[in-house]
């Protein structure tokens, strides 16, 4: 079904194995395999790539001009390791400039649906003391963390121009999966969203 509605065969709708890296594959036709990456990046037109998410970013990539293409996930821990910088490097590889590089941020979880723990808030303090402008206070000892506004000030920081679409995954259950409020239905399972680019 996605494939149909991105316009491509279904071997040419290109996922990966995601395992929370960050990792870039650039791929130049359809995959027997998928690649064990959090990001993938092409210049092939008829290609399509996908990402899948359950409260992280899908971060979209596109420089037009160029004709080249990048999809991410980024959840805290591929964000603050660098995936959204590799995936434009990977990007540049291919052609891109990074002055025509315009990047969405998709359906994510929200600040405010985000609570952390002490020990988290110390991971990010230990790369940068001015992270603390991503937290709020919560209850007692917790946190809540701003993934999409992390994300956005990674991603421009790298000098690329971006967006985030505003869309909460826990706070809108009947339009997004939301893994951590699956969790705390205590549901067995949670669905995974597929954000999408194609040239």
């Amino acid at each position: 079904r996605v494939a149909e509605a991105m316009g491509v065969a279904q071997d040419h709708l290109i996922t990966a194995h995601q395992v929370h890296s960050t990792d870039v594959a650039t791929v130049s036709a359809p995959l027997q395999t998928k690649p064990r990456a959090d990001a993938l990046v092409t210049a092939t037109a008829g290609l399509a790539l996908g990402i899948l998410t359950a409260d992280c970013q899908p971060v979209l990539f596109a420089d037009r001009q160029a004709g080249v293409i990048g999809a991410a996930h980024a959840g805290w821990r591929g964000a603050i390791n660098g995936v959204l910088e590799n995936t434009i490097e990977a990007m540049i590889a291919l052609g891109a400039q990074r002055a025509h590089i315009r990047a969405i941020i998709g359906p994510c979880i929200s600040q405010g649906a985000y609570e952390v723990g002490p020990e988290f808030l110390d991971d990010f303090l230990q790369g940068d003391a001015e992270n603390t402008r991503f937290f709020i206070n919560g209850s007692g000892d917790r946190y809540h963390f701003d993934l999409p506004g992390y994300g956005l000030q990674r991603l421009r920081a790298a000098g690329v121009t971006a967006e985030w679409t505003r869309h909460c995954t826990y706070s809108d259950p009947e339009r997004f999966y939301s893994y951590r409020r699956s969790t705390h239905q205590g549901a067995a399972d949670y669905g995974r969203l597929i954000s999408c680019i194609r040239l």
